[in-house]
């Protein structure tokens, strides 16, 4: 089918920016759906911590990869990639546009650029770097990758045991840094793409994290996390807003503390996500906190292509 008249807009940006309201104004106004990008929320066990969209949100317009799968299932960024250009396929023939929207700066450049193939994981070496990650915990992986590969630790979240392992072992089996296999030729779709980010100053969106954290307590993070503690040995889970209640439960630090980690790992990678977005010269950005946000965005699509 030819796609030359279909476009994906993607809506990108740190956490707590605003992504989904946004995404939802567009979706309603093109009459079409919205394509997670956020690499957490594909699975159906993790809500409160992972901020998914509410029901009534989920309802004002279509949703993929939100609750799609489970924690138990293996999912990399290339099953992402393979599935989403798939169902892209499909949308395609229904709608002339498409959002794409989420935080996730990897799975966004999958659908945009792809990536070259990353090699298969050596079990030795994951074995071995996950038994170094039991005894002397995730600080001495996080040194060892700022050496070999300074520009991946610069963006990724190095709170993530997975993320930080995946990209050591990559270096060890194959003697290249993880990031190199990024920055080969752009694999050029055949729909059009463009690229939205949304920002506002950081002390307003620090303070809009801290308050979301917040919330994801009085909402019961704290229960949704003890739920999980059967499944915790699964990566899904390596990641922040669970991995410091998963420490208060076990008792190795109060619940005051562990929320106060929580807002300042969440802080940290939203500047991580901002240096990844701030990289790719063809994000027009927005300032997510305009009341004109939305008319704004419309008015920028315009000049690009007319679909409004």
């Amino acid at each position: 089918m030819d796609f030359k008249n279909k476009t994906l807009i993607v809506i990108a940006g740190p956490t707590a920016s605003g992504k989904t309201a946004a995404a939802i104004s567009l979706a309603q106004h093109y009459n079409t759906v919205v394509v997670s990008a956020d690499s957490r929320q594909f699975f159906r066990e993790m809500s409160i911590g992972t901020a998914k969209p509410t029901g009534a949100e989920l309802a004002a317009a279509p949703h993929y990869f939100i609750n799609s799968h489970s924690i138990t299932e293996p999912f990399s960024v290339g099953d992402f990639e393979r599935q989403c250009l798939q169902l892209l396929d499909e949308l395609f023939k229904k709608h002339d546009v498409v959002i794409l929207a989420g935080g996730s700066g990897l799975y966004i450049r999958a659908i945009t650029e792809g990536f070259d193939d990353l090699p298969t994981a050596d079990p030795d070496i994951r074995d071995r770097l996950n038994t170094e990650l039991a005894i002397n915990g995730i600080e001495a992986l996080q040194e060892r990758l700022k050496e070999i590969d300074p520009t991946y630790y610069s963006e990724v979240d190095i709170n993530n045991p997975q993320r930080v392992i995946r990209a050591l072992e990559v270096h060890e089996s194959t003697g290249k840094t993880f990031s190199s296999y990024r920055t080969s030729k752009i694999n050029k779709r055949p729909f059009n793409i463009i690229k939205l980010g949304l920002d506002m100053p950081r002390e307003k969106l620090y303070d809009r994290i801290n308050q979301r954290v917040d919330i994801m307590v009085k909402d019961g993070l704290l229960e949704e996390v003890a739920g999980l503690t059967p499944y915790r040995q699964y990566n899904a889970l390596n990641t922040v807003g669970y991995t410091e209640l998963f420490d208060y439960l076990d008792g190795k630090t109060d619940l005051d503390t562990a929320i106060a980690s929580i807002k300042q790992n969440t802080r940290r990678f939203a500047k991580r996500q901002l240096t990844w977005f701030r990289k790719d010269k063809d994000i027009v950005w927005f300032d997510a906190g305009d009341e004109k946000l939305v008319d704004n965005i419309l008015s920028e699509i315009s000049k690009v292509r007319d679909l409004a």
